[in-house]
């Protein structure tokens, strides 16, 4: 795994049992946020996963060219099955250096990724490097400690078991991006102007505790490469923690939690 992304990446179908079907739905408040694209707009989607956000931004506008990177080469893989919108190119690229030329597209966006960057001064410093003046550069992040209720249930059951799991969650709580007005910081960083900053919330709503559970079983992400290293006796032991804490009360069945984004949006000067 390279060192530009701290994410375990090889599952399509895990990842969008995981996270794809959230990425999906905080793909529409995103767009909204980030302003309308032009129709004759060249997009990228940096960090694009399985593609969620750019079949989203291929479905509302008639953007002349969306180009998905992300380091995965198996979520580009699935997301190239997903779609044959010829504006639609996805291909494997590093965040931290990106294959274009500098100044190649109006709009730079980013979903769910930056903070699993470790170096993502780099990689902000990137998406302004590729986009051309005028354009607007836009991203969200989980806001992990305040915000991402379905996590912090695992994440808070998990350490009071563990203290491996108390490092994960502290890891996880404290990446770059995630804490208020970081990503402002960067993007007045890279002499950006118009910038808003805001917060994105949706609902994450699982059929019953085995929906939940299951994306922790796919290996996709720190939280579940955390499971996969337990030995027997401990990873039953969590899931029936994990299971109290979700039942919390009542019997076993649907769930809605709110999951919070931090989101900021910025115009590269003309």
């Amino acid at each position: 795994m390279t060192t530009s992304s701290t994410f375990t990446a090889t599952d399509g179908d895990a990842y969008e049992l995981q996270m794809g079907r959230w990425s999906l739905r905080l793909a529409e408040p995103f767009l909204d946020f980030a302003g309308p694209v032009g129709a004759d707009e060249q997009v990228m989607d940096l960090g694009c996963g399985t593609g969620s956000l750019s079949l989203v931004l291929a479905s509302r506008t008639a953007a002349s060219r969306i180009q998905g990177v992300d380091i995965s080469a198996a979520y580009v893989d699935y997301a190239r099955h997903r779609t044959n919108d010829p504006r639609i190119e996805f291909r494997v690229g590093d965040a931290c250096a990106l294959p274009f030329s500098a100044a190649s597209f109006d709009r730079v966006l980013s979903l769910l990724m930056l903070h699993f960057v470790p170096d993502s001064t780099a990689a902000v410093a990137e998406m302004r490097r590729v986009a051309r003046p005028g354009a607007v550069i836009a991203a969200a992040v989980w806001d992990a400690r305040g915000g991402f209720v379905a996590q912090r249930l695992f994440l808070d059951t998990a350490a009071a078991l563990d203290p491996q799991a108390a490092a994960l969650r502290a890891q996880n709580c404290t990446r770059p991006m995630t804490r208020p007005g970081e990503l402002g910081t960067a993007w007045r960083a890279l002499g950006l102007r118009n910038i808003h900053e805001t917060a994105l919330t949706i609902r994450m709503e699982y059929a019953n505790f085995e929906d939940f559970w299951g994306p922790y079983l796919g290996r996709q992400g720190p939280a579940a490469g955390y499971v996969a290293g337990l030995a027997f006796d401990a990873l039953d032991r969590l899931r029936e923690y994990v299971r109290s804490a979700y039942l919390d009360g009542e019997p076993d069945g649907p769930r809605s939690y709110a999951a919070t984004a931090w989101a900021v949006r910025g115009t590269v000067p003309e």
